[in-house]
């Protein structure tokens, strides 16, 4: 989703702004701009990279230690250069950027336009910085004074940084649903903001995650934040785990590619030090200080999106496996817009990346107005779902920059497994030596996955035999239907591949009708207690022409001379399958993409955190 990148200090502001709007492509955008302060206000914007706004500002002032720029992914308006952001008021002496939507800005804009306001784009944005200098043009208020006014006429989710050219010592940010930080610099009155810490990393570990309904506001080399009824808020100063290495590629060609090969220490972070496995004893706050209320919930609901729906997914069966609780799982924007029954000994758990995406939060928030205890497991420390959850866990993934979610669906379902095996455990529902025995076998996912990564030089071969194909099936039974829909996900979100999941015996309710010669059929076959039906699908498709590539465990011969190729995975216990056998679908996914020159870590038409609607 848009990224925002603002400083004010004492430095060269555009080469820091460029950087980490640099920084923050992973989002996805298509259009970039800044606005500069040095006297006056300058404003440089462009459709497309940021490379092309490098070259449409050349050789023009970029003078200035006060700017802010953004990276625009379209909602209101089509990508061009009018939609571009830094938008400006009627006079031109005030510059807004804004992450989110403001859904009643026509009703606003409507209104302005009988003031005498012209408008040069189709954005909701632009309504806002109108109403900014309207408000101060018939009021007596101050610039920050208007701002807090303006805001709290808007109905919508905003992050916004806005500079005015009549008061070039203020800097003024606001959020309310859309990420914003703030990073303190090194000398007085130096300050970053970024829509996450990624841009900041490189100057300060120091920040402020601003809340929702908070305003901060920069003034002679000072910041105050207050809420948007005026009270003065404390910060909190925190410490950024994240460093500067972490966000380079590290000699691999994408960050896709070096995402895809963090996981075994990506999930080895993501359990260490939460349990003993000689004991079966757990080490997670969570689980510590919520056993009562965890003991006694009746139903678990899952709530996430894209491949954190997925993640839960598996999860589903892991809770009612492990601690025979009754699940659901929810798409989060479904969720959010039916009126759910939900009870006071529900447990809602909220599932994210990002700690950002609108739906999820929106449906946590009803969840807590109805009385339920809502849960997060989230990778971003300080983001806004762990912040709205009564407890949880932080997946340890470090940052994840491919849009295409690799390490993030693996990190979460192992602190899912974890919860489930926590709660399992208070609940009596597995014996410790089980429980201690999923741990030993969790202890050795880490090197199996290393062994998993070895096919990549098989993979390369098959993507090449496949890389023009027109569509795909994915299919998968009990843990691994989950794996089969994450793998389709996978190849059509950066292959632009058409691709479906499907449970293997559901093929034969409508599915089945696709196969041809045509038609690469992708299967997840490895041992389970539903092996044989698998083999029996394979038959089935088999028999109409089609192309099966079988995911097996390692050792299983049983499908040579059935199949047309067959890709051994190191065996595992059946509960903690997906996270060895997804590893080969992303790298399939991955070459394919390749090899039909697709930009892999930043797909057309998607962000990495959906902070909108």
């Amino acid at each position: 989703m848009c990224g925002i990148v603002a400083y004010i200090g004492h430095r060269d502001a555009f080469d820091i702004i460029v950087k980490g709007l640099k920084r923050l492509e992973y989002r996805g955008y298509d259009s970039a701009g800044v606005a500069l302060m040095n006297g006056d206000l300058r404003v440089y914007k462009s459709q497309g990279k940021v490379s092309d706004l490098e070259a449409i500002s050349e050789g023009k002032d970029r003078s200035g230690s006060t700017g802010m720029g953004h990276t625009r992914w379209a909602t209101h308006g089509a990508p061009n250069n009018e939609n571009a952001h830094p938008h400006v008021s009627q006079s031109g002496d005030i510059s807004i950027i804004h992450n989110g939507i403001i859904e009643n800005y026509a009703t606003l804009k409507e209104g302005l336009i009988q003031r005498g306001h012209n408008f040069s784009s189709d954005t909701d944005t632009e309504v806002l910085v109108h109403l900014v200098e309207d408000i101060m043009d018939h009021s007596k208020l101050s610039f920050a004074d208007a701002v807090r006014s303006a805001l709290k006429q808007v109905i919508g989710a905003y992050a916004i940084v806005i500079l005015s050219k009549n008061h070039p010592e203020h800097l003024i940010a606001a959020r309310k649903g859309s990420p914003l930080v703030i990073g303190i610099g090194d000398g007085r009155g130096e300050y970053f903001f970024a829509s996450d810490a990624t841009p900041i990393v490189e100057y300060t570990k120091k920040v402020i995650y601003l809340k929702d309904g908070e305003i901060a506001i920069v003034e002679n080399q000072e910041m105050i934040i207050k809420t948007i009824e005026n009270v003065v808020q404390t910060p909190y100063i925190q410490e950024l785990e994240m460093n500067l290495e972490q966000l380079e590629k590290g000699g691999y060609p994408h960050f896709m590619l070096k995402e895809i090969y963090e996981q075994p220490k990506s999930i080895f972070d993501s359990y260490r030090g939460r349990f003993d496995s000689a004991t079966g004893e757990f080490h997670m706050r969570s689980i510590e200080e919520f056993g009562a209320k965890l003991k006694d919930i009746k139903r678990l609901i899952l709530v996430g999106c894209g491949t954190s729906w997925h993640a839960g997914l598996v999860a589903e069966y892991l809770f009612e496996d492990f601690a025979r609780l009754p699940v659901e799982v929810e798409y989060a924007s479904e969720f959010r817009y039916r009126n759910p029954v939900l009870y006071s000994d529900d447990l809602v758990l909220a599932i994210s990346q990002s700690g950002e995406t609108a739906d999820t939060l929106a449906a946590m928030d009803l969840a807590k107005r109805k009385s339920a205890t809502v849960f997060g497991v989230c990778n971003v420390v300080g983001s806004s779902i762990p912040r709205l959850s009564d407890a949880g866990a932080y997946t340890h993934a470090g940052p994840e920059i491919g849009v295409a979610s690799t390490k993030a669906f693996t990190s979460q379902v192992t602190v899912l497994t974890l919860l489930a095996l926590g709660i399992a455990k208070l609940r009596g529902a597995m014996s410790i030596d089980k429980i201690a025995g999923v741990m030993q076998e969790l202890e050795q996912i880490p090197e199996k996955i290393e062994k998993a990564l070895s096919l990549n030089d098989e993979i390369v071969k098959l993507s090449e035999k496949y890389k023009d194909s027109r569509n795909f099936l994915y299919l998968g039974r009990g843990y691994n239907f989950p794996v089969a829909l994450e793998g389709a996900l996978k190849l059509k979100e950066i292959s632009y591949i058409h691709a479906e999941g499907y449970p293997a015996a559901e093929m034969k309710h409508g599915p089945i009708a696709l196969i041809d010669e045509n038609m690469p059929v992708v299967v997840v076959a490895t041992n389970s207690e539903h092996y044989e039906k698998v083999v029996s699908n394979i038959q089935e498709v088999k028999a109409r022409k089609g192309v099966v590539i079988a995911l097996v465990s390692e050792g299983n011969r049983m499908l040579d001379g059935l199949v047309d190729h067959v890709l051994e995975v190191p065996e595992t216990i059946e509960p903690l399958s997906p996270l060895v056998n997804t590893i080969p679908l992303q790298l399939l996914s991955y070459h394919i993409a390749v090899m039909r020159d697709c930009n892999v870590d930043q797909p057309r038409n998607l962000a990495k955190s959906v902070t909108v609607e």
